[in-house]
């Protein structure tokens, strides 16, 4: 195995530096649950809060139902999946406006390998997200809702998601660095998009003006109506219509890469 690693350069130190990865991502998990009774999972206490407010306001208070269904479950899953991931993509850029501040010693140290520190808030946060999906699965179960095997769709689809969120945590983080405006300014623009992304509301209320932006313009829009369609129609989704979205990812990731890259002596003396 690490004969395979070693041969793919991107690959190699994260291989090498599994141990270091695994350590800092569990240190991450319990300087979040110190003196806290159930710590890291308050993360998750709070996703889960989130969605139950929107299933009351939503399914309770406005009947909100999709459209062409009387069935307040289907809109309970339709909401529960897009929360689930939208937290997962954003709880990956907000952490990592600040893991290259955290982490200045070891940023000093010479040879210590950069990219191991994203890697690192993609897994702590992941574990949170996994605990979540494993809660929303239980919930599919008991109301007899589980997909087939268009359920394995989902993995294509978190791998575009979180490239474009890392990277993007990765060209901020930087950027937070010399401008700490930008960690002010990316909760905000997390609310907005949050807003324009179709996780509370189904596509069809919007007019076609609207909806063509949001599908245009805003990435995430087909990755969420590729989980509904997952978790809702069973359906597998259709990745070529994902290619620009791949094609986005990649270069999201190499800009990050050519930034951070560029700009890393200057980031170890701001630091």
């Amino acid at each position: 195995m690490s004969a395979v690693f070693a041969k793919v350069p991107f690959a190699a130190p994260l291989w090498q530096y599994r141990a270091f990865i695994w350590s800092a991502a569990t240190r991450e998990m319990r300087l979040q649950s110190m003196n806290s009774v159930l710590g890291w999972l308050w993360p998750v206490l709070n996703a889960v809060a989130l969605i139950l407010l929107y299933m009351t306001l939503f399914v309770e208070v406005l009947k909100s139902r999709l459209p062409g269904s009387d069935d307040s479950m289907s809109y309970a899953i339709y909401l529960c999946i897009g929360i689930i991931n939208w937290t997962y993509f954003s709880s990956t850029i907000l952490r990592s406006l600040n893991i290259f501040g955290e982490n200045a010693m070891l940023l000093k140290k010479a040879g210590f390998p950069k990219i191991t520190l994203p890697v690192v808030v993609v897994i702590s946060q992941g574990v949170q997200f996994v605990i979540m999906m494993a809660v929303f699965a239980a919930l599919l179960i008991v109301t007899g809702r589980i997909p087939g095997w268009a359920l394995l769709g989902m993995i294509p689809l978190l791998i575009i998601q979180q490239t474009i969120a890392i990277s993007l945590g990765i060209l901020l983080g930087t950027l937070n660095v010399f401008f700490r405006d930008v960690g002010q300014a990316v909760g905000i623009i997390l609310t907005f998009w949050f807003w324009l992304t179709p996780i509370v509301y189904p596509m069809s209320i919007l007019s076609p003006a609207v909806a063509s932006f949001v599908t245009t313009w805003n990435p995430l829009t087909r990755i969420i109506v590729g989980y509904h369609d997952i978790t809702l129609n069973n359906t597998m989704p259709d990745m070529t219509d994902f290619i620009g979205h791949i094609v986005l990812a990649a270069v999201l990731s190499g800009l990050a890469y050519f930034c951070f890259k560029r700009l890393y002596s200057a980031v170890q003396d701001y630091l």
